[in-house]
């Protein structure tokens, strides 16, 4: 049997317009973005090769032709790519629910579009896939308000907990958006309910391995980490990347 290293597989989720981002989406999907004069998505792609990534499913939605497009002109250097498209922006859940089929039963690397980080948080997450049914890629901040902040015992995740009230966590720990997952994950996506804001959160498909007693394990996040959610990030997200 050959290792996962020779043979990881990557799930990037890039469907969504990015209504943060304002005009800048208009007429170009968010993951499109240009950071130093190419678009963002390339510089996630480029490090999950390096991690030993082989094949790539993108799942597109808005403006999916773009990012087809775009990389047909200019496939990868290692990864061979696949798509497939949202129908429907209803959330995260649903758009990880497509790479069922790709995933197949191996474990899984799984990550946005607009999260750029290097190459070693890949490496990490899958060195630690043996015996884990999830792996998290986790920051340490002054406060994870916002986002998940989550708690730890040594090598486990016990407690996540979305959006908690500024200044009332007593761990550093944020979901940073990237994972590894097992097949199990589809079980959970596919029982997920709609969120208070109406769409189907990957998130909340977490909190169901947790609540179910599986092992999550996490690794620390010690260099650089963008969530390019809005235009003041760009910049900053060049400047990392320079």
């Amino acid at each position: 049997m050959k290792s996962i290293e020779t043979e990881a597989r990557a799930v990037i989720l890039a469907a969504g317009r990015g209504a943060r981002m304002k005009g800048l989406t208009a007429d170009c999907p968010k993951p499109m973005l240009p950071l130093n004069g190419r678009p963002m998505l390339t510089y996630v792609i480029e490090a999950m090769e390096s991690a030993g990534v082989t094949e790539i499913l993108l799942i597109v939605g808005y403006k999916a032709g773009m990012v087809e497009s775009y990389f047909a002109a200019h496939p990868p250097a290692r990864a061979r790519l696949s798509y497939k498209r949202q129908p429907s922006q209803d959330g995260t859940g649903s758009a990880a629910l497509l790479a069922r089929d790709f995933a197949a039963a191996e474990p899984f690397l799984l990550t946005f579009g607009d999260i750029i980080v290097d190459t070693a948080v890949y490496s990490g997450l899958l060195d630690k896939a043996e015996g884990s049914e999830a792996v998290l890629a986790l920051k340490s901040v002054d406060d994870p308000y916002r986002g998940a902040a989550v708690y730890v015992d040594d090598g486990r995740i016990t407690r996540i907990i979305e959006k908690p009230p500024q200044g009332s966590s007593t761990t550093p720990w944020v979901n940073a958006g990237v994972y590894l997952f097992r097949s199990s994950i589809f079980q959970e996506l596919e029982r997920i309910p709609l969120s208070p804001r109406g769409e189907y959160e990957l998130t909340d498909a977490i909190h169901q391995l947790l609540a179910a007693g599986k092992l999550l394990r996490w690794v620390e996040i010690e260099g650089h980490w963008r969530d390019v959610g809005r235009p003041e990030d760009l910049p900053e997200a060049e400047r990392s990347l320079s």
